[in-house]
């Protein structure tokens, strides 16, 4: 019986450790065949193109009042020769009316769409943005927020640029500004492996998700497919639900000037992280199956990947294998990312990767899960 024991215990470390190994080229695939591309992609340099397309921004907000007045000169005092910013005033209850009233007679090119409470029904950012889509007088859009403030003067024209023959879809990328603490560090690594994550995809000819912070796309490519029809009864997904659905390899490009960056402040108390992160997992499951897939092989290989590699030190089982697995990883890690989080404004977090990476796949499993099975009901 003990030597039953025995090789029971020698079947299931072999076969853990089997796993651990599969985890380890997994991870290895999403690093080299996917996360090289944004590595190596080279964004515009030089003073941006002349760019004649009238373009429309388009910006929902509901008790804004404080970031419109704050953010919102930086979008209508763009260097652009032609565009309008719709903003939708989603039944707002501050001074945001006030403040928009004020801003439209300084800027003849502010339009304002106003949405008031209703009994019978309840809005939400789907139907306000759809709204300040049909008021929008331009064919292509370009979307942020109300708390977004763009990094330079030529947002608009580094975005616009990227509207060739077609192209519909523009993925734009949009980081926190760096503060002080523990939540806005995580925030911008967690914002910057997202980023890597749907950017290559795009690169590597398969887009699934673009960031409503900064995002354009054509009014013909949103009445065509319905709006967001499909899902208005999801809270979230105006963005990254919309461009799952509906961008393909040839409609699809990425815009990643660090003047076309759009900046925004992160959370900072864990409740309203909570929060936020809650309601975006939530749309995960909408996903298309292929991406569903893809997303839930690198988050599932990469916790298990860990796991097992602490239990493969506490238990000395093959410790050296299992270390130099991992510092193989990490090294390639830091070599590919090395590039990446200079391009996308995280160069200070990049020491900080073998404790956020660990951090990261524990979140991404945690907040998988609390998103399958809650379900929010307001978007601010």
């Amino acid at each position: 019986m003990p030597h039953y024991f025995f090789c029971l215990e020698t079947y299931l470390h072999d076969a853990l450790f089997i796993l651990f190994q599969l985890c380890f080229i997994v991870q290895l695939y999403y690093l080299v065949s996917r996360h090289t591309r944004l590595a190596g992609h080279k964004p515009a340099e030089g003073p941006p193109p002349r760019v004649l397309i009238p373009i429309s921004v388009i910006i929902s907000a509901r008790n804004e009042a404080r970031n419109l007045e704050e953010n919102l000169p930086s979008i209508l005092e763009q260097n652009y020769p032609d565009f309008e910013v719709v903003v939708i005033n989603d039944c707002s209850f501050d001074t945001s009316d006030e403040v928009l009233e004020t801003m439209q007679k300084k800027y003849a090119h502010l339009k304002v769409v106003t949405i008031t409470e209703h009994d019978r029904f309840k809005t939400g950012k789907k139907f306000a943005l759809t709204l300040g889509i049909k008021a929008s007088k331009n064919e292509h859009l370009l979307f942020t927020d109300a708390d977004c403030k763009p990094a330079s003067e030529n947002w608009i024209s580094r975005m616009a640029a990227n509207f060739a023959s077609g192209v519909q879809i523009v993925l734009g990328y949009s980081p926190y500004y760096k503060k002080g603490g523990f939540i806005n560090a995580f925030t911008r690594f967690e914002t910057i492996k997202t980023a890597t994550s749907y950017l290559s995809g795009a690169l590597t000819g398969d887009p699934y998700m673009g960031i409503g912070r900064n995002l354009a796309y054509t009014k013909t490519l949103f009445f065509s497919a319905k709006g967001f029809a499909s899902h208005m009864h999801v809270i979230s997904g105006d963005d990254d639900l919309f461009v799952n659905q509906h961008a393909t390899p040839d409609n699809t490009v990425v815009e990643l000037s660090p003047e076309s960056f759009m900046f925004t402040e992160a959370k900072t108390t864990f409740k309203s992280w909570f929060k936020q992160k809650k309601r975006h997992m939530g749309v995960g499951k909408l996903y298309k199956n292929q991406h569903r897939r893809m997303l839930s092989f690198d988050a599932v290989s990469g916790f298990i990947f860990y796991i097992l590699l602490i239990l493969f030190l506490i238990l000395r089982y093959e410790p050296l294998l299992a270390l130099g697995l991992y510092v193989f990883r990490l090294i390639l890690q830091m070599a590919i990312y090395n590039r990446i989080f200079k391009k996308l404004n995280g160069k200070d977090l990049w020491w900080y990767l073998p404790f956020f990476d660990l951090l990261y796949y524990t979140y991404l499993n945690v907040f998988g899960l609390i998103g399958t099975f809650l379900k929010t009901t307001q978007w601010k």
